[in-house]
């Protein structure tokens, strides 16, 4: 019985050396290091505006530093003004990837062959900022100030191309499986909110409004004026303040094989109903 006990103590104590790694106390610091950014359009400089949401601009961080068999970190999302901040990530070397509605910064072909890799690399210490330049697949922008009437809004909204046709396809056809309808405006949306961040994350569905096109139906109305009125039937109470946004995109996926179409973004306007 004496060597039986014996034996079980023996057994507790390895037991206890064995284990107490797992409730050893996580002491490593907290990320504390900063990358700040900015996605602008290549041609004019002008801030790429966005949703923010998965269906904005998407930034994902990879941290290097340990090899390139990694996981990348949690997605973020870019600001509605095409700014991001992200005040937790360690130090480290790292690559960032931005996908958004814009001509994609990297891409390769079916069999992995890389055409273009405009991702930033490089190291992540203290506060570091970075610009990425972007050709934007629309501009939207409002030709007026939005009016109301009756509280309905009436807004006249131009989209036209960052980017023309023949560019789009001369960059993308190359990574395969193309298609002439990537390039079709498949929608014109005229987003309201009681929120100043509006836009199809923070939108009021009652007074939202959407002009769809089927094929190459859009291209007529390029660069041209488009009344879009809030949604029919649907009177906005007299009194309050909302925030509208037009929107617009095209039917190209971004990245490639998501299934996310992504919309370029007006500026916002605040709108008073009498």
């Amino acid at each position: 019985m004496k060597i039986i006990k014996c034996y079980l103590h023996l057994f507790l104590a390895a037991f206890l050396l064995s284990s107490c790694d797992a409730f050893e106390i996580d002491n490593y610091e907290e990320p504390g290091e900063t990358i700040e950014g900015i996605v602008v359009d290549a041609k004019t400089g002008d801030p790429v505006l966005t949703d923010q949401g998965s269906e904005g601009i998407r930034v994902r961080l990879t941290e290097l530093s340990y090899g390139d068999n990694v996981d990348h970190n949690p997605d973020f999302y870019c600001r509605p003004d095409g700014t991001f901040r992200n005040t937790k990530v360690f130090k480290g070397n790292y690559n960032i990837r931005i996908d958004g509605p814009f001509v994609p910064i990297y891409r390769d072909t079916d069999d992995g062959t890389v055409i273009s890799d405009d991702t930033w690399y490089g190291d992540i210490s203290g506060t570091t900022k970075v610009k990425f330049e972007v050709h934007p697949f629309l501009k939207v922008e409002f030709v007026e100030t939005p009016s109301v009437s009756n509280g309905q809004i009436t807004a006249k909204v131009r989209v036209s191309r960052g980017i023309t046709k023949d560019e789009f396809r001369n960059l993308i056809e190359p990574m395969g499986g193309y298609s002439d309808d990537f390039t079709n405006v498949t929608d014109i949306q005229l987003f309201v909110s009681m929120s100043s961040s509006v836009g199809y994350r923070a939108r009021d569905q009652r007074w939202s409004n959407q002009i769809n096109y089927a094929g190459d139906s859009f291209d007529e109305f390029e660069g041209q004026p488009i009344t879009i009125r809030s949604a029919n039937g649907q009177t906005i109470p007299s009194g309050r303040h909302v925030f509208v946004r037009a929107a617009a995109r095209i039917n190209y996926d971004t990245p490639r094989g998501s299934g996310t179409r992504r919309w370029n973004y007006s500026e916002p306007f605040e709108v008073i109903i009498p």
